[in-house]
């Protein structure tokens, strides 16, 4: 039972963390919340089913989803923040500009939708079970868990080992610092916003298929949890976020196994309250008496 519900619980914080690492980013780059990932996550959701409807497979199926988010996230820059970083209005303005965006995707996804709740096809994936010491894991659960891992790799290398990672951090520090080094911000931040679309695609995606459900209202909790898991994580941090990611969600999978699902929510949040009194700056933030945004 305890190994069982640490499987799903690790299954559930991959995902957590996929689509909490994408929101970080972007707040870790540009000091801004991006209210609209919630409903890019919803739209990779989307992308993914209707392209499951006109026969493409998972594989396909998760890379349109993926490309399709990425160029909305990139459209959500290019419209709703470029002109407000160069107004100098970007940490408040892109509350606002980015609610916005968010509303006008959840619109789109109600009228495409007609409200339904939309269903992946049951054999995108092999129904497989196996058995391993007492636990039960299916393809979709080893899926979900390896690919998520290969991603979370691949996004660090990227960040603290290429010469693109090396621009992002540099913007990220100081802006204009790193324009007298040679660096194009505003090529680095539609390059982070097209990581974090493409993040928050795949894991629309994932949840669909974990659990069995895609309408347009989906993004909201999810933007709620990544919201706390980059709290928890500490501001701006990629590890932190990855750590938190994965500890909401074994602490959910427990609390909904061995007490009730509404009382899942109240236990984890009465965790993370316990824990930035005794660290403000969050698992992997600053410390001091004094909490400052923290970068990538």
């Amino acid at each position: 039972m305890i190994l069982q519900q640490l499987l799903n619980g690790i299954t559930t914080g991959a995902v957590y963390t996929l689509f909490a690492l994408g929101f970080t980013i972007v707040f870790g780059t540009q000091r801004i919340l991006n209210l609209a990932h919630g409903a890019v996550f919803m739209a990779g959701a989307f992308i993914g089913y209707y392209a499951t409807r006109i026969g493409l497979s998972f594989v396909p199926a998760v890379l349109l989803a993926m490309a399709g988010s990425a160029l909305i996230s990139c459209l959500t820059d290019l419209i709703a923040f470029r002109r407000l970083r160069a107004m100098g209005q970007i940490e408040f303005g892109a509350i606002i500009s980015s609610i916005g965006v968010g509303l006008i995707l959840t619109s789109l996804g109600q009228s495409i939708s007609k409200t339904k709740v939309l269903v992946y096809p049951f054999d995108l994936l092999p129904n497989e079970y196996f058995n391993v010491l007492g636990v039960r894991i299916s393809l979709l659960q080893i899926v979900t868990v390896a690919s998520v891992a290969v991603i979370l790799a691949l996004v660090i290398f990227l960040i603290y080992r290429t010469s693109l990672g090396r621009q992002i951090r540099a913007t990220a520090g100081n802006e204009r610092a790193a324009v007298l080094l040679g660096v194009n911000p505003t090529r680095v931040y539609l390059i982070v916003f097209a990581i974090s679309g493409a993040l928050a695609g795949y894991a629309g995606v994932l949840i669909g298929l974990l659990f069995n459900s895609v309408h347009f209202m989906m993004g909201d909790p999810y933007l709620l949890k990544a919201f706390v898991i980059v709290v928890l994580g500490g501001l701006g941090s990629v590890y932190g976020a990855v750590v938190a990611g994965f500890l909401l969600g074994i602490v959910q999978a427990f609390s909904i196994a061995y007490f009730t699902g509404s009382l899942a929510d109240i236990i984890f949040y009465s965790l993370v309250f316990v824990i930035l009194i005794v660290r403000p700056g969050g698992l992997f933030g600053n410390t001091g008496a004094t909490v400052k945004v923290g970068r990538i």
